[in-house]
């Protein structure tokens, strides 16, 4: 490890030898011995002699004399620390630097790092700008705690910057103190405190270029280490600077147009038409003055309203008049009409000029005089910027030169009455800063913070860039850039939401090429037409609107209305929403401030957001019962990334996504965090995306960056495949199933320029059984990346969790044959099975039962008794037949006795008592029916019916003659 305490770098190689200091012993004593400057010099040297004590140090400005181990002051033209080393010349990497770069992606591409290193520009060192992690490290040894200071440059968060130290008993700088503050447009200071003993520094850098932006180097510059107790000599002053006197602790830079060479005590003043800048080593020529050399401005409104249009020279002025050709300052002095104040301010008007001054608490204006509002109203209370005849007092506009470093140049941006523009620069890759501070936001008494409500302030700015290159607008929120605009952008309006008070300064820089270092795009511009930022604490008002009172008392405070109450428009009154309605973000007025909720949500207790309890009801398509799913094991954040991609130089990257489906308040919120920053930045939301890179610096698995916040408001859930202006195409996620996907619909109220209407998300929940996993999310196979547009995003979850609760209707029954007097009914599922938990399958049931011989035979006895019935009723019946048989032949054999008269009665009746077993009929084989109709219907030859007859007496056939009353005629 490198000794400064013993480093012969400090000491005179002019000379044969030179002094060093042993190791102390135990008992803080040393020896001073002479060290050969040249090898294999062995004698001559003078004899060790006692040293000084291992706690004896020089003061600065100082130096220790080896030969006579004194301090003494160091001469004009140098500096030291005393005791401490400093670094401030960059043309090579100083002994006792070393740098590496290396593959954050473990090798798994082919990006060679090899080169990756930590570059000396002169007055500065400058990290790399790739995607490799790059380092440089100093080793030191302290003899007593000191201290490592240095200035640094941190402009873009796209890059990840730490510092750490690690001394001789392998302790590390704490993992929170590593990161180091983004700079806003200025050096930083850092100083951190070194323990006695050995102690390893390192600077180490990553880039990220993930959006194909070209990434800012972090430059450090000025490092001093104090501890080392003495130094053997003085450091001369290096070029562009001096000390005029013995003794000095640092040397001090030169002016402007002056410049001095190494070790100088004096600065020289340059020739008439050379130029130099602050701390310059030499001077250059003037160039001659062009038209992007001066810009115009307005003087202060005068006594009767009038300004007076000025012409001036970009300060520090660099540019020569007298050479041929060179532009002429226009004549000033033009005096125009005063724009109006600001809204806000008054018009104050003294015996020399006319000033705008802001209206006090409880008044607004329209920008000419104030006024109280009236009963019953409350002024809205905020910044609003559109006339621009002077720098509003919070606001700021500077420079960062082509080096990243702060200039002398103080205009940047300047007033034009409607506008504020950018001025002409000296080289085009500068960066022309306008910063607006403000304290803090606050709402107003008549709106309730609520944590469903995101919006706490918004800031609205109407803008336009008129270029002929590739020019760039940022607009960034703290340090953080929020959007940004490339080549020539018509006059367009755009607004941030504003969600908490850590944001309390906004950016807007302009650079009119990232490549050229000279003028090319001079007449390149940006113009901010206004700037209006709502509820800002001790802001101005420029309206008043009506708010709902304490009481009915005269001159009662404003109060939000009640939770679910709208305001009458034009009145104080407040009014009932109807049932299932959330109140918009925005002052509620007028019934259209009521929102309703969209299917299977439910309005919170602060009516300012629907929410899901993660159930849901669905319409089955069959028209049967309707369908109940219970998504509470999917309502906790899940997790989940697309497939790798890489950049241009093979970094592996992934999007990360967060999802947190549902659930009532107190919910968990889907969480995406930016941990390259120094205070790690969170949004929180239903569902966020963040860009993360593996990585092994400082033993963290991931990088995480760039999150926001796709999904912030849920909109419904439904089995729609529309709702609210958003869509979630079937061709996206195909199913051959005939259950419907359920679909979750949110939206994101925040606005980018690719995404005017905020950006959506819908997450299509699938039914399947056989998937246990509970973050199974996949992406559309088209958009690799979850959207085609960057502003509608699709996801597929697919989970047993999505499947519908089971019912009586999703099993059957299944009942055996009859075993042993044994009946068994078993139920099962139908196939195929689209439902998960619900009820239960019901147990085995087991039932007795009649085998099927008992049937058997209890049907052959039934049979048997059947026929035997059977038959004795035809015996019976065939009985009765006959009888009457007998009847019919004995009424028509006594119809011969008495002509043309019908039989008696009771002449072929059977007496009661006879017997006609011996009359017997004799028949033919036909049937028994037919037979009785053919003896009724039988005649003889003559005409008349003969009816066979067998009496007891006689066998013979009884003939009736001839009935004289049946005549032929």
């Amino acid at each position: 490890m490198f000794d400064v305490m013993s480093a012969a770098s400090f000491s005179n190689f002019n000379s044969d030898f030179h002094f060093e200091y042993t190791e102390c012993d135990v008992l803080g004593s040393r020896w001073r011995v002479a060290i050969p400057n040249k090898p294999h010099t062995c004698t001559g040297l003078p004899d060790p002699v006692k040293g000084t004590q291992c706690t004896f140090s020089c003061h600065e400005g100082e130096f220790l004399d080896m030969t006579s181990q004194q301090c003494h002051k160091c001469s004009a033209g140098t500096y030291s620390l005393g005791t401490g080393v400093a670094i401030d010349e960059w043309g090579s990497l100083p002994t006792g630097f070393v740098t590496h770069g290396i593959n954050i992606n473990f090798g798994e591409s082919d990006l060679n790092c090899s080169s990756s290193t930590w570059v000396p520009k002169d007055d500065y060192i400058a990290s790399n700008i790739d995607e490799c992690s790059a380092t440089l490290s100093y080793a030191v040894n302290l003899k007593k705690s000191g201290t490592v200071s240095f200035d640094y440059l941190y402009p873009d968060n796209n890059v990840y910057f730490e510092f750490f130290v690690q001394n001789d008993q392998c302790q590390s700088t704490d993992s929170e103190n590593r990161w180091m503050k983004t700079s806003e447009s200025d050096w930083s200071h850092y100083n951190v405190k070194l323990n006695k003993g050995s102690n390893a520094l390192y600077w180490r850098t990553t880039g990220f270029d993930l959006a194909g932006s070209a990434v800012k180097p972090v430059l450090v510059k000025n490092i001093a280490i104090s501890g080392v107790a003495y130094t053997s000599e003085c450091f001369h002053c290096k070029p562009g600077t001096y000390s005029a006197k013995p003794g000095s602790a640092r040397c001090t830079p030169c002016p402007t147009d002056s410049y001095s060479n190494k070790g100088a005590t004096v600065c020289q003043q340059c020739e008439k038409e050379k130029y130099a800048e602050v701390g310059s080593g030499s001077c250059k020529p003037r160039p001659a003055c062009i038209n992007s050399d001066y810009f115009y401005t307005h003087t202060p409104c005068d006594s009767t309203g009038q300004t007076q249009l000025m012409y001036k020279w970009i300060e520090p002025k660099i540019c020569s008049e007298s050479v041929k050709g060179a532009a002429k300052l226009p004549a000033s002095g033009e005096m125009k009409n005063c724009p109006p104040c600001n809204p806000g301010f008054f018009v104050s008007n003294t015996t020399t000029s006319t000033t705008c001054e802001p209206c006090s608490n409880g008044l607004y204006s329209n920008g000419t005089a104030c006024a109280k509002c009236p009963v019953g109203t409350e002024p809205v209370v905020g910044y609003e910027y559109k006339w621009w005849n002077q720098m509003p007092s919070n606001m700021k506009s500077s420079v960062f030169n082509r080096e990243y470093g702060d200039s002398e140049r103080t205009t940047a941006w300047e007033v034009a009455g409607e506008y504020i523009y950018t001025t002409p620069g000296d080289a085009d890759i500068d960066y022309l800063l306008l910063t607006l501070n403000v304290p803090g936001y606050r709402l107003p008494k008549s709106m309730a913070k609520d944590s469903e409500m995101p919006e706490l302030s918004r800031i609205t700015f109407v803008f336009e860039t008129m270029c002929v290159g590739r020019c760039s607008l940022f607009f960034m929120a703290g340090y953080s850039a929020v959007e940004h605009w490339s080549g020539s952008s018509s006059k367009q309006s755009y607004s941030y939401l504003i969600k908490d008070n850590s944001t309390v300064s906004f950016t807007w820089t302009f650079q009119r090429s990232q490549n050229s270092n000279m003028s090319q795009y001079s007449d390149d511009l940006a113009k901010i037409y206004s700037i209006h930022i709502t509820n800002v604490i001790g802001g101005v008002a420029s309206q008043c609107r009506h708010c709902a009172l304490g009481s009915s008392k005269t001159g009662s405070a404003c109060v939000p209305c009640p939770s679910g109450h709208y305001m009458v428009n034009g009145t104080g009154l407040c009014k009932k929403c109807p049932a299932n309605t959330i109140i918009r973000p925005e002052q509620p007025v007028g019934e259209s401030a009521c929102i309703p909720c969209g299917p299977n949500t439910d309005r919170n207790k602060a009516h300012s957001a629907c929410l899901s309890d993660c159930t849901v009801d669905v319409s089955s398509s069959g028209g049967t019962e309707p369908l109940h799913y219970d998504l509470t094991s999917l309502a906790n954040g899940t997790s989940f990334q697309s497939s790798p991609r890489f950049t241009n130089k093979g970094l592996r990257y992934y999007h990360h996504f967060t999802v947190g489906l549902c659930g009532k308040e107190g919910r968990e919120l889907a969480t995406c965090v930016d941990n390259v920053t120094e205070t790690p930045k969170e949004l929180k939301g239903y569902a966020c995306q963040s860009t993360v890179v593996p990585s092994g610096i400082r033993g963290q698995g991931v990088v995480s960056s760039s999150p926001f916040v796709i999904g912030d408001t849920l909109i419904g859930v439904t089995t729609d495949t529309a709702l609210g202006h958003m869509s979630s195409p079937k061709q996206i996620f195909p199913t051959q199933s005939s259950l419907p996907d359920v679909i979750f619909y949110y939206r994101s109220s925040e606005t980018t320029q690719a995404c005017k209407q905020g950006r959506s998300t819908t997450i299509r929940l699938r039914c399947d059984p056989t998937v246990t996993a509970k973050n199974q999310i996949t992406l559309p196979s088209n958009c690799s990346e979850g959207t085609c547009d960057g502003c509608s995003f699709h996801f597929l979850w697919t989970s047993q969790h999505a499947c519908p609760l089971c019912t009586k209707s999703h099993y059957r029954e299944i009942v055996s044959a009859c075993i042993q007097g044994i009946q068994r009914t078993t139920y099962v599922w139908q196939q195929p099975l689209l439902c998960y938990g619900g009820v239960s399958l019901p147990a085995q049931k087991v039932n007795g039962c009649v085998t099927l011989d008992f049937w058997l035979k209890f049907g052959l006895s039934t049979g048997t008794v059947a026929a035997v019935l059977l038959i004795g009723i035809s015996c019976y019946f065939w009985k009765k037949t006959r009888k009457l048989q007998y009847k019919y032949s004995k009424l028509m054999m006594t119809t011969g006795d008495k002509e043309c008269e019908l039989p008696a009665a009771d002449s072929c009746a059977i007496m009661e008592g006879e017997d006609v077993e011996d009359d017997l009929i004799y028949l033919t084989k036909k049937s028994f029916f037919t037979k009785i109709k053919s003896f009724s219907r039988q005649r003889t030859s003559d005409g008349f019916d003969s009816v066979p007859l067998k009496s007891s007496s006689s066998s013979a056939t009884l003939i009736g003659d001839d009935d004289d009353c049946f005549d032929d005629d």
